[in-house]
């Protein structure tokens, strides 16, 4: 299922992360699946922030929920919250791919454009968006990973601390260097 396309579903509030964890361990798929669409979304964007490809992200994410249904009996409640477990297992699959060797001939392949010419704004938003993701994507990659965790998955400084195995301190300070060094990037490319 193409994860970027797929429809958002109601959530209840009848179980928090915990519990579903606690049915997923008696192998209930119901609550595999409710816990899986209440976190999937925002895996999907982290991994495809920090990998910069669609299909890769959604390997990672299938790869990170798999962990979930098998590992779900030896989640401890209150030890830790599930999405910060579940971003660092996501981070961490994606270091494990970008660090496999690669066709260095598939990275040098143009996306094509949809060039429709009633869509100049539309153009130019996605642009400008490129500018940005190459901006992200040239980053050192535990900057990039520190943009992703903070912009993307939309984490406090502690959780994406704690996600990324670092002192808030250190995350803070990772994040001003990433965001120091995104402006300088972008600003240069207003000068061109």
């Amino acid at each position: 299922m193409d994860l970027a396309e797929r429809p958002p579903r109601e959530f209840t509030a009848e179980n928090n992360d915990d519990g579903l964890l606690s049915q997923i361990a008696e192998g209930d798929r119901r609550a595999f699946s409710q816990l899986m669409d209440r976190h999937i979304d925002r895996a999907f964007a982290l991994a495809r922030r920090v990998l910069g490809n669609k299909s890769d992200a959604e390997d990672v994410v299938q790869d990170a929920f798999l962990k979930v249904w098998q590992k779900a009996g030896q989640w401890q409640p209150g030890r830790a919250q599930f999405s910060t477990w579940l971003y660092r297992v996501v981070v961490n699959r994606c270091l494990d791919l970008k660090r496999k060797p690669v066709n260095a001939a598939l990275d040098n392949v143009a996306e094509q454009s949809d060039d429709r010419p009633d869509a100049y704004e539309d153009i130019e938003t996605r642009q400008r968006n490129a500018k940005i993701q190459a901006a992200v994507a040239d980053l050192p990659e535990r900057q990039r990973t520190a943009i992703a965790l903070s912009y993307t998955a939309g984490m406090s400084n502690a959780q994406a601390a704690e996600t990324m195995e670092i002192s808030v301190k250190a995350f803070e300070s990772l994040l001003v260097r990433a965001k120091r060094e995104l402006r300088g990037r972008l600003a240069g490319d207003g000068e061109e």
